[in-house]
């Protein structure tokens, strides 16, 4: 890059809009920040810092903050902060906090452009760790298109109730044991005492968790970083060379859509599917892809690649082990060694070739939680695309989470036009054994936002019916859900679905070796049903939500904002 001089200091400023007079106010005003010459001169490098005490997993962010500073001053650049939101699934679940959680991710995204784009920073660093943050996160650094690199904050370690590892959702779990007169009040007090014991992304494979391996997979985070544990003094390690990476990856002028690129997703959709992650990671790897200016991601393409990529690592909630476990095991980077073969190891990461990186990897020792690529766990992948009469244009499913016999499936619906009426009739014990539980007006659009049906699978769990009802829903699900369990429907009840037909009683059949979920119904019915069909209609409160149902797409596309 050619710059022009300050006048009268004769040393050239890397960053264009500080250059010459032009650059003289704004010089100034960093100055009063005690920026000096010599500062202004190098590389400006944005840390974008999603710390608060509000959200567990991003209550570490401060001082990892402060390393990631320090490893890009060492490295003879200028750092300097700004903060973004970072609202916790876990707290917003269960009420109208949770339809806010995906418009999240807009906004985040959206904050970060306005941001890098008014001070026309150099690259960034790009510090978050939990579920809408991260792939938020992520869409900035596609659409900037400048130098970056994500540094997540680590998952927290598990707790330990009666000789056995949990998360933090055995909280919810631990609602229904009180609603069958398992525990007592105290107990279930002694439950949420011990629950999260440590800050951290919680510790199942859930959504955060699942979006920091696919950061790491794709490129974006320094190998064998993702699943650091938040408490652990490797993780400050990590800050402090993915700070002093930035400056490489500048000098190079590597940017951000040079490693997110067709191959690159394609690496992460295999790492998806090879580890059962979150189905939430499917909309949020569309919006990345779009975001890079590829285009759409076309559910399509996840169905062609789960054909050739078999569940090769079992992480909570799909087994007892959790993502404590998982590090030790290898982590992502130890699966991405096994499936090799399948991936496109020509990708460039933030610290070069993904097959130069893959080779410094060790084989993992522990094939409890890591198989080889020729002695799967399972020979279909952990997450896949189901379609049918009820799904035209796509649904998901996690076959990782769902109990074996569960994988045919069929039941009379029991349908619901919100969230809420369905955790009412399963705490009421309203839902009987062999019930296809449907839950409608949750999408993008009818919800508004999407919201996760996170409580009543857990529930489910709770009442003991977990293993022998399904639940369907337009809305999406919580990573840490397990059982059988389908979501994003799509069309979505509100833009005149078939899930928005399906009446009491109706049968419906689940098919997960065959990815079909079928409404037993004729089509003369079904057609008749629609030309008396209207949408429910949701009271909203004023402002983004709004805003968010008038733009957004489908689920099947990405739920994206156009």
């Amino acid at each position: 890059m050619t710059c022009n001089s300050c006048k009268g200091c004769g040393t050239a400023h890397h960053n264009r809009i500080l250059q010459g007079d032009d650059g003289a106010l704004k010089r100034a005003l960093y100055k009063s920040m005690d920026h000096s010459d010599e500062d202004l001169r190098q590389p400006i490098i944005a840390v974008v810092n999603s710390y608060t005490n509000a959200t567990a997993g991003h209550a570490n962010l401060d001082v990892i903050g402060q390393q990631v500073i320090k490893g890009i001053e060492e490295a003879g650049g200028t750092a300097m902060t700004f903060g973004t939101i970072a609202p916790c699934d876990g707290i917003a679940e269960g009420h109208l906090g949770m339809r806010y959680i995906l418009a999240a991710r807009e906004i985040i995204a959206a904050s970060i452009e306005v941001m890098v784009r008014a001070h026309r920073f150099d690259a960034m660093v790009l510090l978050g760790s939990c579920d809408k943050i991260v792939p938020g996160m992520l869409m900035a650094a596609a659409r900037l298109d400048i130098p970056a690199i994500l540094v997540n904050a680590g998952p927290m370690y598990p707790a330990e109730y009666k000789g056995k590892h949990w998360d933090g959702n055995i909280v919810t779990e631990a609602i229904g044991w009180k609603a069958k007169g398992e525990i007592d009040e105290e107990e279930f007090r002694k439950i949420e005492d011990l629950a999260e014991p440590t800050i951290g992304s919680c510790t199942m494979f859930g959504t955060a968790n699942t979006m920091c391996c696919l950061a790491e997979s794709l490129g974006m985070s320094l190998p064998g970083s993702a699943t650091i544990p938040a408490i652990d003094p490797e993780r400050l390690q990590v800050a402090y060379q993915s700070g002093q990476q930035i400056m490489t990856l500048v000098e190079n002028d590597v940017t951000a859509r040079q490693i997110i690129t067709k191959q690159s997703i394609d690496n992460a959709i295999c790492t998806l599917l090879a580890t059962g992650g979150s189905t939430n990671a499917i909309i949020h790897l569309q919006a990345i892809h779009y975001e890079a200016g590829l285009g759409p991601l076309p559910l399509d393409r996840f169905a062609q690649l789960s054909d050739k990529v078999p569940l090769l690592a079992s992480i909570y909630p799909a087994s007892e082990y959790d993502m404590i476990d998982f590090h030790l095991a290898g982590g992502v980077a130890a699966v991405e060694r096994e499936m090799c073969t399948l991936l496109d190891l020509d990708t460039l990461t933030v610290v070069g070739r993904k097959g130069d990186v893959l080779e410094q990897i060790p084989t993992t020792t522990n094939r409890n939680i890591i198989k080889r690529l020729d002695e799967p766990f399972m020979h279909q992948s952990g997450v896949g695309v189901m379609r049918g009469n009820v799904a035209h244009e796509g649904s998901v499913i996690k076959p990782a989470a769902v109990p074996k016999h569960m994988f045919q499936f069929s039941g009379k619906a029991v349908v619901f036009d919100s969230e809420q009426a369905a955790i009412d009739a399963i705490v009421a014990n309203q839902i009987v054994s062999g019930s296809v539980i449907v839950i409608r007006y949750e999408g993008p659009k009818g919800g508004a936002g999407l919201p996760e049906m996170y409580k009543p699978m857990k529930l489910l769990e709770g009442m003991g019916l977990s293993e022998s009802c399904a639940l369907i829903t337009d809305g999406r699900f919580s990573g840490s859900n397990r059982g059988l369990f389908v979501g994003h429907i799509s069309p979505e009840a509100y833009e005149g679905g078939v899930i928005g037909l399906i009446e009491n009683g109706d049968q419906v059949s689940l098919n997960i070796s065959a990815r079909t979920i079928t409404l037993d119904v004729a089509e003369e019915e079904i057609n008749k049903r629609r030309q008396q069909w209207e949408p429910v209609e949701k009271t909203m409160p004023n402002g983004i939500l709004g805003l968010y149902r008038d733009r957004v797409s489908s689920a099947a596309t990405g739920a994206l904002l156009r």
